[in-house]
């Protein structure tokens, strides 16, 4: 009989784990959005289940809809409307660059430009060998040119990508909402199945440590967007809700602030203001760059009950190893081992 039964439970494995492969395969391109499309879902569940669906009877396939709708609302559209600036703003510089390869340099670089510390002395060397120079100033263009289109083609090709990746999520989003209930509970039901009440702790916590983690991006994000607005609004920089906007979203990138508030900084100095150029270099640094530094780490380890240490490593580690989902990733895996950490340190049973 034991000779008869273990072939045929060999069969069953083996064919669970080739399912296993064969759904992971095919699920594998489409990870990154489906993981993104479970955090939206997780953060936004409470608000979903305990304040609209309620109101509207029940009925979950219209608020689903309008959860999906609004989530259009708030982050696909804006993200078009910035790709949007973005490619108008580049048509603009080359507007600009136009008349200078077409006839050639001036005579004398720009004051603020030979005003340069450190490197303005040679910028001016520079620029009166190649206004002197058409030949040269003609190959140098040419050598920039490839290396720009290219450039310009990757970061289309990732804007492109971002839409479509972000399209598939709220996809996703919408039947994770319809079907939530239902989808909340398999996933209960499947961690008590593996591992009990231990099951149930680690599905609580990760999901905390999601929700944890999202505030804290979520909310560093809106203030530094918030507080670089105010910041452009009073130094008199132009489009200042528009690079406000952008400060938002650039903000999950550790060099994201930075690049805007810089640029508006060297285009204050170009303008002949230098004072509000300081200004503008010394308010980036320490009020808008400082709020990632010290309320992101507290939010997300408020939110997430974690150290900031483990929250800064999981962060850091996720992004390394699993790209931008990583953000929500590495914090939970974290969480989770250390709640099994401290167990086993307790000497509890694991289940």
């Amino acid at each position: 009989m034991i000779s008869e039964e273990n072939p045929k439970r060999l069969a069953q494995v083996a064919l669970v784990v080739l399912l296993i492969i064969g759904c992971v395969t095919v699920l594998l391109p489409f990870i990154g959005a489906v993981l993104f499309a479970f955090v939206v879902w997780m953060c936004t569940w409470r608000f979903y289940a305990e304040k609209l669906l309620p109101r509207l009877g029940g009925r979950d396939t219209l608020g689903a809809s309008l959860m999906t709708l609004a989530l259009i609302l708030v982050m696909l559209l804006p993200t078009v409307f910035l790709a949007g600036s973005l490619a108008n703003g580049a048509d603009n510089l080359i507007d600009f660059l136009k008349p200078y390869i077409e006839l050639g340099l001036p005579a004398e670089p720009p004051g603020w430009l030979s005003g340069l510390p450190f490197f303005g002395g040679e910028i001016e060397a520079n620029w009166h060998r190649l206004a002197g120079n058409r030949e040269e100033l003609n190959t140098l263009v040419k050598q920039l040119i490839a290396p720009a289109r290219q450039l310009a083609l990757a970061l289309g090709g990732i804007a492109a990508n971002g839409l479509l990746q972000l399209a598939l999520v709220l996809f996703v989003t919408f039947f994770l909402y319809r079907d939530g209930a239902a989808i909340s509970n398999a996933l209960y039901v499947g961690a008590r199945k593996l591992g009990g009440e231990l099951g149930e702790n680690m599905m609580d916590k990760a999901r905390g440590t999601v929700v944890g983690v999202m505030l804290g991006i979520v909310g560093t994000a809106a203030a530094q967007g918030t507080v670089a607005m105010i910041g452009f609004l009073i130094a008199g920089v132009p489009q200042a809700m528009l690079l406000g906007f952008a400060t938002f979203f650039l903000s999950m990138i550790p060099i994201g602030p930075p690049l805007i508030w810089g640029g508006a900084a060297a285009w204050l100095y170009s303008e002949g203001q230098t004072g509000w150029a300081i200004f503008m270099a010394l308010y980036g640094l320490f009020v808008i760059s400082s709020i990632d530094n010290f309320v992101k780490p507290v939010l997300i380890a408020r939110g997430a009950g974690l150290s900031i240490l483990l929250i800064a490593l999981g962060v850091l580690g996720g992004v390394l190893v699993f790209g931008f989902i990583g953000i929500f990733l590495g914090p939970v895996l974290l969480a989770l081992g250390d709640m099994l950490l401290q167990r086993w340190i307790r000497e509890e049973p694991l289940a």
